[in-house]
């Protein structure tokens, strides 16, 4: 049975767009870290030290991309310059869409409303959006909610802003740690789990998986 939500909800980066935190690393940290396992594994801790540093009260998204660099890199025992935040975070803007992304959000924002709720800042959020080059009924950013994915407080910002309920939405992420567990627990019914590869399925949380967005459609009967 098809599903039929008053509003689609989604995750930016990620899911929607190319999330290339990782590569932007490697290529900064390419002149002082030549073994290749070491740079996996900075990009591992890069990764987890970030989800670490949204979990506490909000602060800009720089100071986190920061925290979390400066954090690695104490950790690998890696040399920190001022200028690699500045770098990482000048990339944001130049991210576009995974290919699988355009052609089928124009087809289900014909029939439904769609929402972005993002880890972003105000200033940043529409370089994205505009790459996505489909309408969106509302776009929504950590800074607004002044919380970051995966605190309820950024989801409760979404709900209170749309005047709507967690029954009402379809939330579409690909990933469990920062949205469909949160999602879980909050009562959203109707969930997908794009299966990019960045996070295993975990059946648990009672998603509908999909390979890609181009799996959306057929979820919500188009």
């Amino acid at each position: 049975m098809a599903l039929r939500p008053k509003y689609i909800t989604f995750d930016c980066y990620g899911t929607l767009i190319y999330f290339e935190m990782g590569p932007a690393a490697r290529r900064i940290y390419a002149d002082r870290i030549a073994d290749p396992a070491l740079m996996d594994e900075f990009v591992e801790v890069f990764s987890g030290a970030r989800l670490d540093g949204v979990l506490g009260p909000w602060r800009p998204y720089k100071e986190v991309v920061e925290g979390a660099l400066r954090r690695t890199c104490k950790r690998l025992g890696i040399e920190y310059r001022d200028s690699d935040t500045d770098e990482v975070y000048a990339d944001i803007p130049n991210w576009g869409p995974h290919p699988d992304v355009v052609e089928p959000l124009k087809r289900v924002a014909a029939e439904y409303p769609l929402v972005i709720l993002s880890n972003s800042m105000i200033d940043l959020i529409p370089h994205s959006v505009k790459a996505l080059q489909a309408p969106f009924h509302a776009v929504y950013t950590a800074e607004e909610a002044q919380a970051y994915k995966p605190r309820m407080q950024a989801f409760d910002f979404m709900f209170d802003s749309l005047n709507c309920n967690p029954e009402d939405v379809l939330h579409v992420s690909s990933s469990f740690r920062y949205d469909l567990m949160t999602a879980y627990d909050m009562g959203i019914k109707d969930k997908a789990f794009v299966n990019r590869g960045h996070e295993p399925l975990n059946s648990y949380y009672e998603v509908n998986e999909i390979p890609s967005i181009a799996g959306l459609p057929g979820l919500v009967g188009l």
